[in-house]
């Protein structure tokens, strides 16, 4: 098959594009980022994946992207705002045109990486944002498979990665939204998740949530951190007030560590909903955190990845 990828250069894409390129398809990489799409040439053979040049706001080069194409894929989604809008230009309309230009290209299939937590009555435009995307994509392609991850770990995720990072910077950790519970990911598995509901003709038109075999607090994530990396540092919960204020504050520079939305996000649980479709429909195990995140972890250790290792 024909199969172009938005967002296939990014964390999860790589997974998938693997995947595909293991399989024989013939791969297009859609994103703004072609520089780092041709990074994953080396994936397939000679001519197998190319990069192109595209946008999911722009019509034009979306249209040529998925001109031809047999399945169409859809990972792209923004944890911030960099203009005012770009929730709904980038993760609901689209999401959207995506899937409105794929039916009118005749694509047999279409794959949306949505969230769990994507809600129209969400006080939070991310989640908003996520729930409208879901909609459009179903309105204008029926038989699409939606797939909504929990957080998702891996060596190169912005969760796990980022916390062990401050526990190496500061004497403390700190703790916001302690209670709020987790169902972490890995991204292997999402990508298989992904493969998986391809491969089955009854995943058509179908939602599936995804989380792993271990719901966790935040209080829990991060004491497991300063396990790991062998770190002993006191949990500081943070004053509401206080963390409201760095929200508002961190929204003025490029790359915020935490917004006022992602801070209405903490503040509810992201796990698998009661009698959805998940895992188990699509054929696959999920794997713990603990038997990943202690591999990549390591190098935050005192000492790197052989600390604590004898000799």
């Amino acid at each position: 098959m024909l199969v172009t990828v938005f967002g296939g250069g990014g964390f999860i894409g790589r997974h998938i594009v693997q995947r595909l390129a293991a399989t024989g398809h013939t791969i297009r990489i859609a994103g703004r980022d072609t520089e780092a799409a041709a990074r994953l040439c080396t994936m397939g053979g000679v001519g197998q994946i190319t990069p192109i040049a595209a946008s999911v706001t722009d019509e034009v080069s979306s249209a040529r992207a998925v001109a031809g194409a047999d399945l169409v894929i859809n990972l792209v989604g923004i944890l911030f705002e960099r203009r005012s809008g770009d929730f709904q230009r980038i993760q609901a309309e689209g999401a959207g045109r995506l899937a409105r230009l794929a039916a009118a290209a005749g694509a047999k299939q279409f794959l949306h990486l949505s969230a769990i937590g994507a809600a129209a009555s969400s006080p939070s435009l991310y989640a908003q944002t996520k729930a409208a995307g879901e909609a459009a994509v179903l309105a204008a392609f029926p038989d699409a498979i939606i797939l909504r991850p929990s957080v998702v770990f891996g060596p190169d995720d912005q969760f796990f990665n980022r916390f062990a990072g401050l526990a190496a910077m500061l004497p403390f950790m700190p703790v916001v939204s302690g209670d709020t519970r987790f169902q972490p990911v890995y991204v292997g598995d999402v990508a298989d998740a992904a493969m998986a509901a391809l491969s089955d003709p009854s995943a058509a038109g179908k939602v599936f949530e995804l989380g792993g075999p271990r719901v966790m607090s935040m209080r829990d994530v991060l004491r497991y951190i300063l396990d790991v990396t062998q770190r002993h540092r006191p949990m500081i919960a943070l004053p509401e007030g206080f963390v409201r204020l760095q929200a508002r504050l961190g929204e003025l520079l490029p790359t915020p560590p935490l917004t006022r939305d992602q801070l209405i996000l903490l503040g509810k649980d992201n796990v698998v909903s009661p009698n959805t479709l998940g895992f188990q429909a699509l054929g696959i195990e999920p794997k713990a955190v603990e038997a990943i995140v202690p591999g990549y972890l390591a190098r935050f250790r005192r000492g790197g990845q052989r600390a604590g290792v004898a000799a």
